[in-house]
């Protein structure tokens, strides 16, 4: 007979382990290149990286908006949130008020032994004095009675408020949770950049920054041939405040770009155009989805200083229009707010402040 042998197995320092291994570290790579966070291919030129960068940036700044918006949104809870509970405390002190003052009436019917109001009349020295009184407790009566239903009603308010509150905090709550959310996308979309800008060169990467925008030594001095209170007139805001929100954005030409700033020292896009319109006097919601309906649209053909410019099919960046085809906006981490055509980005509308 033949013996059985079992048969042999290969232990995990050899050829099994390589294998899993092989698809261990090609799973990773996969996840990595799903999630737009992996490094980018070494063959990358600059161009491409260039390519690659600005979509990241792209959707870094839908993303931003979207956090704009509900940070506005949870800062409008918080605020009635706020409200509700300071009504809801002051109604809890004339509650209590209320309540001291019942009580006292309270007591004072305990001392008077609650005697039947016949036998009070016999007894009294004075039965034309006790006629008064009791015609003045029955008064008495009656105000107590009403005491009660303002204590019972300011219950019911202060109960109302109570539930009021209940449902501002628990859209607070959504609120910041969908902050948390949109902030992590952000952060996401800014590392996977930083870490393909860190595959090139210092000289191409201040290339890729100077790329579509003139440089803030240059945007000064186009400040003064461009701008809306040159003395050329060549370029004219159709009223003051829109000067003054043009104004204000040349002086800002340099300032660093944040996510979710708005001034006075740093700005993202929306940010800018907010605080360069607040500075004349006017208030423009928060984010590029809502500034777009503040205003008359305009056509690109009639473009006037101070109109802002919108960018993009989804409204996710706006710059301040100068004049001359030309823009002031805060474009994204790798620049400050400066000078650029309006033609680096694809046009989706304008709006006329009014």
């Amino acid at each position: 007979m033949a013996a059985h042998r079992k048969p042999s197995q290969r232990s995990l320092g050899g050829n099994t382990a390589r294998t899993a291994a092989t698809i261990a570290l090609a799973g990773a790579a996969t996840a990595t290149g799903f999630d737009g966070t992996g490094h980018a291919d070494p063959q990358l030129s600059p161009a491409q990286v260039k390519a690659k960068v600005d979509k990241l940036y792209e959707e870094a700044e839908v993303a931003t908006e979207k956090y704009n918006g509900a940070k506005e949104k949870a800062d409008k809870a918080e605020e009635r949130l706020n409200s509700l509970r300071d009504e809801a405390a002051r109604k809890e002190d004339r509650l209590n008020s209320a309540r001291d003052a019942l009580g006292s009436i309270a007591a004072a019917q305990y001392r008077s032994g609650g005697l039947d109001p016949a036998l009070q009349l016999a007894l009294s020295d004075d039965p034309d004095q006790y006629l008064d009184g009791a015609a003045f407790a029955e008064r008495a009566g009656s105000r107590q009675a009403a005491a009660v239903g303002r204590v019972r009603k300011q219950l019911r308010e202060i109960e109302q408020l109570r539930g009021a509150a209940h449902v501002e905090l628990a859209s607070l709550k959504s609120r910041q949770a969908e902050l948390k959310r949109h902030k992590k996308t952000i952060n996401g979309k800014l590392g996977a950049a930083r870490r393909l800008l860190s595959q090139l060169a210092p000289d191409q990467r201040a290339q890729l920054g100077e790329a579509g925008g003139v440089g803030l030594h240059a945007s000064r001095s186009a400040a003064r041939d461009l701008g809306p209170v040159s003395s050329s007139g060549t370029v004219a805001a159709p009223n003051s405040r829109a000067a003054a929100a043009v104004s204000y954005a040349y002086q800002k030409l340099g300032s660093p770009y944040v996510w979710g700033a708005t001034g006075p020292d740093a700005f993202d896009c929306s940010g800018l155009a907010q605080a360069a319109y607040r500075s004349a006097g006017i208030s423009l919601p928060r984010t590029t989805y809502a500034q777009i309906n503040a205003g008359l649209r305009v056509a690109r053909s009639e473009l006037l200083p101070g109109d802002l410019v919108f960018f993009y099919s989804g409204i996710s960046h706006v710059g301040i229009y100068v004049g001359n085809g030309m823009m002031i906006h805060a474009p994204n981490p790798t620049a400050p707010v400066r000078l650029a055509p309006i033609d680096e980005m694809p046009f989706a509308g304008a709006t006329r402040v009014v």
